[in-house]
């Protein structure tokens, strides 16, 4: 996840009005909006199981529940977990929310569409400790803590045909995402790419993302994609 702003025009956002978030819980921003377009494009809808991983306040998921679908929700967050069960209480929408370590709080389960807005900001050591918002986009030296595991779950989660859509950053390489998911059998697409300028968390590390070569020197925005795979 990410603390830019969204520019103009960028697709549709989340249906329904705000959502409420207990201290350290993501607000939902540029990517959840991003993703939420892309989960209408794809045809989210009525009939379908959905899984929301690192869900944060709830927003997609209760934007899956908007679309018809019927939506399981789940972040490792206490936090996140009871804001988001508060949102779909105040939304009077049937989202099942978990608490769990990703796809193993649902083991042998599969699902018609999984989506995820995960961390994925490179940190300079473990700077999620002790500091609750960070562990909403701190993601290790290279921005892939989470999203290795969810590539490397992927395949199990979905059932025959079933799609996963992950919004991440530039920052955190895209094509390895790609490349674990194909290498993983799944058919693999980039659906939509946005640049956005650097926001707080990315422009206060700057210096030390160009040290690492993964921001170009003379670049001041920030990439976010959104990565689409569907199982054969």
């Amino acid at each position: 996840m990410t603390q830019q702003a969204l520019p103009s025009g960028l697709g549709d956002a989340p249906r329904a009005g705000r959502v409420v978030r207990l201290p350290g819980v993501y607000r939902p921003q540029e990517d959840t909006h991003l993703l939420a377009a892309a989960m209408r494009r794809e045809g989210i809808r009525a009939g379908m199981d959905v899984l929301d991983l690192c869900t944060g306040s709830g927003a997609l998921a209760l934007h899956a529940a908007r679309l018809g679908a019927r939506v399981t929700a789940v972040d490792i967050s206490r936090r996140a977990v009871a804001s988001a069960r508060l949102n779909t209480v105040l939304a009077r929408l049937p989202v099942t929310v978990r608490r769990g370590d990703l796809l193993h709080a649902l083991p042998g389960r599969t699902f018609d569409a999984v989506v995820s807005n995960p961390p994925y900001v490179p940190a300079p050591g473990l700077t999620a400790r002790g500091r609750r918002a960070a562990r909403s986009w701190d993601a290790g030296l290279d921005g892939r803590m989470v999203l290795d595991r969810i590539c490397d779950g992927a395949l199990a989660a979905l059932r025959p045909g079933g799609l996963l859509l992950l919004v991440q950053s530039g920052l955190s390489r895209p094509d390895e995402t790609v490349g674990r998911l194909s290498g993983a059998g799944l058919d693999v697409s980039v659906t939509d790419r946005v640049t956005i300028p650097l926001g707080p968390v990315t422009r206060g590390r700057s210096a030390w993302l160009r040290a690492r070569g993964l921001l170009p020197v003379h670049q001041d925005g920030e990439e976010l994609v959104v990565i689409r795979a569907r199982k054969r």
